[in-house]
């Protein structure tokens, strides 16, 4: 299909930081630490195995001691009896360190540090994401009049000491819709926008907020964040890649997400809800969390290799989501940066090696899950199929002497059921009360006078015998009797097992409690203790880069010593600390207070000033602007054509994605057949997701296929995408429900249809300008299109459907076309 648009996409500068000299003293966390472990570790680091001339250089006691030379690596003050700054500045280069073969060399500013640090005492201090954050004094700023909140104050005063300045507030209509991407995903009605552009209330911003937090959408944008970090897939992985039935998870973090469970309860019930007290139905079902592990159900594999690569991924992906730490690395060696031993990795798979599931195609254990949610509407159907049948059974003497008569017919009772037929050809006389209202029962549904009541009535029924149990994958704890001891993997190998471990965690961090069994319920309890330095850190660092499109430290999958340094260290430490203490881990008063700061409230414009000093937006001095994900892309797509179904929850569905007769490794088919009805326009967070064939489209975007745990997704821009957004059924099917939404709701002319979709798509009203571009656009497609009916009726009609009544081909085409820029402008694409 012919069509009008171009797609300019512009690629994101990337900027190294340097190591300027600091003010004031070195300090080793921050200055000399990211050098020794770049440099240094490598030979001199944490791993035993691969230390040189016994020397390490991450700990002050073996870094000043005597070596076998007799010379010290580090001597507090004294430059010159220090051997690590005879080596790293000495001529030849078979002496000096890092050798020549070294990947890095020192630049001349980094030798300058270390050679001062040392000087200055060569004082040394725990890695600072290492150590319990302390919430900061607020800083003292001079303008107060742009601060909103506690952030602003931390963001202006980083913001002056680069020679920024803030800008300006951002219009209404941006900030409507901004909001509305942020928190459930889609764009505002324009209903919805024009009554908070004109609520002139002094706490309009955050009524609006507030509404957004509390829309069920709110609990579907979020998940798809959550899903990400839970490698949820609706398949089992590997080759045969067969489907697993475990979409009840995906519900539970819905409705838990939108319920607002505080974070330090979200996370105890992934872990180990089944280990809880009296554990409810949907605790043991939040266990579903570590039941995405891949399965191998390919014949001839060995179920105890495949159980203990799902235990690896476990420990991994906890001590990533959780800790922000590259535990794996651990797996097969000591870490050679953070100090964590493969005897220590092997204490927390001790942990995790003490469940049922063992790499079974069934997935066992699994659990007949009924949600809360569930039962209740199973209780609202039984209410409702109970009055139902109350009045469908209401005293008549009419329908009496009806069914009276009927009963003496047999030619019009043959019609009736087996069951009702065996209760028949009973003596009246003889019937019990149960066998009499089950004839009645049966008799009034046939009567025409009934008929909406019975129709009703075997509605509801189908809804209610619709509410079975799903077997889903659950985490469930061997019995004392079973439990497994645990080896030490040599190099990672299940088959050639060392030293027996105990559970336990890394001594690096706290400890668990002594009084407590060292298993996953405990764990779990340790990952959201006042004494975690990590978890409040990671997750408020997660939620930041969702919403500024850049984190403070911009390394969240890790935190450890290879980390990068905050940008913001001390609004980090004070946003750590609120999330966890004050809020009480209350994840939407966390997110309401970052979208109600100035510094989120700022206009998004870009000046070839902000664009020299902060290209990136690191000092957050305008604006977040950004790619929306995937699923806003495609499912904004839908909301504005109409077409978006507002059904939650549910098994997976099938949206339409070509079929390519290609088939997996054994022998299954790659491709699907659509769904029906609405299920094809359903939100993308309910699109089957098989691990080997993800949906193309939202892989176009940087969805990944989620066989690990993902951090953080890249953004990307590639031809593939303007592709997709342009050819895609699924958009070209948006752009004419689109077309046709402006032609039947947009107003009588031209330009009030044009600015009906232009509001509908980007909120603010079109500009002069923008309205005259468009109104030449549909008058030239038009044009076109009435010298080819053939093209005009493809364009306005597959695959959406027959052209509405009293509408000709080439004008729904023409709108179509004009759908269709409107939904590929960039500013639909960003979050801006």
């Amino acid at each position: 299909m012919k069509r009008w648009i171009s797609f300019i996409a512009a690629v994101p500068i990337l900027t190294t930081p340097v190591h300027a000299q600091p003010a004031g003293k070195v300090q080793f966390r921050r200055d000399i630490l990211p050098i020794l472990s770049t440099h240094c570790f490598t030979c001199h680091g944490p791993d035993a195995k691969l230390q040189k001339a016994g020397l390490r250089l991450d700990l002050y006691e073996t870094a000043t001691k005597k070596l076998k030379t007799g010379s010290r690596a580090v001597v507090p003050g004294n430059v010159k009896e220090s051997e690590l700054i005879a080596r790293v500045f000495h001529d030849d280069d078979s002496m000096r360190m890092p050798p020549k073969s070294a990947k890095k060399q020192l630049t001349d500013p980094e030798k300058a540090l270390l050679k001062r640090w040392i000087a200055e005492g060569a004082e040394y201090q725990r890695h600072w994401a290492f150590v319990v954050p302390k919430r900061p004094a607020l800083p003292v700023v001079k303008d107060k009049s742009w601060s909103s909140n506690p952030i602003d104050q931390f963001l202006i005063t980083s913001m002056e000491k680069q020679g920024l300045k803030p800008t300006p507030e951002a219009d209404r209509y941006t900030l409507a819709r901004r909001l509305a991407i942020e928190l459930t995903g889609l764009p505002p009605t324009i209903e919805m926008a024009d009554r908070f552009v004109n609520d002139k209330s002094p706490d309009a911003y955050d009524k609006y907020v507030d509404r957004l937090l509390d829309m069920p959408a709110y609990g579907e944008r979020w998940s798809h964040v959550w899903l990400d970090l839970a490698r949820y897939a609706d398949s089992n992985g590997y080759a045969t890649d067969s489907g697993r039935t475990i979409y009840k998870y995906r519900d539970w973090v819905i409705d838990a997400i939108n319920k607002n469970m505080p974070y330090d309860q979200f996370t105890i019930e992934q872990i180990a809800g089944d280990m809880l007290p009296n554990a409810t139905p949907d605790q043991i079902l939040a266990t579903a969390f570590h039941r995405n592990t891949l399965t191998n159900d390919e014949g001839g594999t060995s179920d105890e290799e495949f159980r203990c690569v799902a235990v690896v991924d476990r420990v991994n992906t906890t001590m990533q989501v959780w800790m922000g730490l590259t535990a794996a690395c651990a797996q097969c060696h000591d870490h050679k940066y953070d100090a964590i031993s493969q005897e220590e990795y092997f204490r927390l798979f001790a942990i995790f090696n003490q469940t049922e599931d063992s790499d079974k195609s069934d997935n066992s254990p699994n659990m007949l899950i009924i949600t809360a949610a569930e039962q209740k509407q199973k209780a609202e159907l039984e209410g409702k199929i109970a009055t139902l049948e109350k009045d469908l059974l209401k005293a008549n003497p009419k329908f009496d002497d009806a069914q009276a008569k009927w009963e003496a017919d047999k030619k019009a009772t043959d019609k009736a059921p087996a069951n009702v037929k065996k209760i028949l050809a009973l003596d009246a006389k003889k019937r019990n009360d149960a066998q009499m209202l089950e004839v009645t029962k049966y008799f009034r549904t046939t009567l025409p006078e009934l008929k909406t009541t019975a129709d009703q009535i075997v509605a509801a029924r189908k809804q209610y015998d619709a509410l079975k149990g799903v077997p889903t994958p659950i985490m469930k704890e061997l019995g004392d009797k079973q439990k497994r001891v645990t080896k030490i993997h040599i190099r990672g190998n299940f088959l050639d097992q060392g030293k027996q471990v105990t559970p336990g965690v890394p001594a690096l961090l706290h400890s668990l409690p002594k009084d407590q069994p060292a298993n996953r319920l405990t764990m779990a309890r340790w990952l959201v203790s006042a004494d975690n330095p990590l978890t409040a850190r990671v997750t408020v660092n997660r939620y930041w880069e969702q919403i500024f499109g850049l984190p403070l430290m911009e390394s969240p999958d890790d935190f450890g010593i290879r980390g990068k340094y905050p940008t913001h260290p001390e609004l980090l430490e004070w946003l750590a600390v609120e999330f966890s203490t004050t809020l009480q881990w209350n994840v939407k008063k966390l997110i309401k207070l970052m979208v109600t700061s100035a510094a989120y409230r700022q206009a998004s414009t870009l000046t070839p000033a902000l664009v020299e000093r902060d290209p990136e937006n690191r000092w957050l001095a305008r604006g977040p602007r950004f790619r929306s994900s995937a699923e806003v892309i495609r499912d904004q797509s839908l909301y504005v054509a109409g077409l978006l179904s507002p059904k939650m929850y549910g098994a997976p569905v099938r949206p339409p994605r070509p079929k390519l007769g290609l088939t997996a490794a054994f022998g299954g088919t790659t491709d699907w057949d659509t769904s029906a009805g609405e299920d094809k326009y359903r939100r993308a967070l309910y699109t089957q997701w098989r691990r080997t064939t993800p949906y193309p489209s939202m892989v176009t975007f940087d969805a990944p296929a989620r066989t690990v745990c993902t951090i953080a997704r890249p953004r990307t821009n590639t031809p593939l995408q303007a592709l997709v957004t342009l050819n895609d059924p699924v958009y070209v099917e948006a752009a004419q429900a689109l077309g046709r939404r402006m032609v039947k709701e947009g107003g009588p002319t031209i330009e009030s249809k044009l600015q009906f979709g232009f509001r509908l798509c980007l909120t603010r009203p079109a500009r002069e300008i923008e309205l005259k571009r468009l109104t030449d656009l549909y008058t030239k497609a038009q044009a076109d299109y009435a010298k080819n009916p053939k093209l005009a009726l493809q364009m306005a009609t597959d695959p959406v459907g027959p052209l509405p009544a009293g509408v000709q081909a080439p004008e729904m085409a023409a709108w179509t076309v004009v759908g269709n820029v409107l939904l590929n402008l960039d500013e639909a694409f960003a979050k801006r």
